[in-house]
């Protein structure tokens, strides 16, 4: 069985697939290492290509259960996007973002998905932008 982070990690890609149109995204990779300019490595949870197919997005997963993303954790990812080149990113994450999350993530082109944690690639409710997306899955009961 996969743990809840990976299951998480998984949700986030496929809903941000799924939702795509709304973020001006045309399509999710998985998780990968990109090299930054300061010459280091990082592991991004996902990239997601801009529908213009030239610049893309760092795409972030948290499932954080007990609290919101902090400050630093945005201002973490905010540099890890300008250190890889990318032109903003994206957060998942169940919880709203803490109030100077939210002011790192506007002044870094970081766009926040609130995604539960219980989300699954096929069964999740999604909130982005004041919309709500939901998806459902077909369980046999016995």
């Amino acid at each position: 069985m996969q743990p809840p982070w990976l299951i998480y990690e998984t949700a986030a890609r496929s809903v941000l697939e799924k939702i795509g149109s709304a973020l001006n995204i045309s399509t999710v990779e998985g998780k990968q290492k990109l090299d930054g300019l300061s010459g280091t490595e990082w592991e991004i949870d996902a990239k997601a290509i801009q529908e213009n197919g030239e610049n893309f997005l760092v795409v972030e997963a948290r499932r954080y259960t007990t609290s919101s993303l902090t400050q630093e954790d945005v201002a973490a990812i905010a540099y890890r996007i300008g250190d890889v080149g990318a032109a903003g990113g994206i957060v998942v994450s169940p919880a709203p973002l803490q109030r100077g999350a939210a002011l790192v993530a506007m002044a870094n082109g970081i766009e926040h998905v609130r995604l539960t944690p219980e989300s699954t690639s096929t069964a999740y409710p999604a909130e982005y932008m004041g919309k709500r997306f939901l998806g459902a899955s077909v369980v046999e009961v016995r």
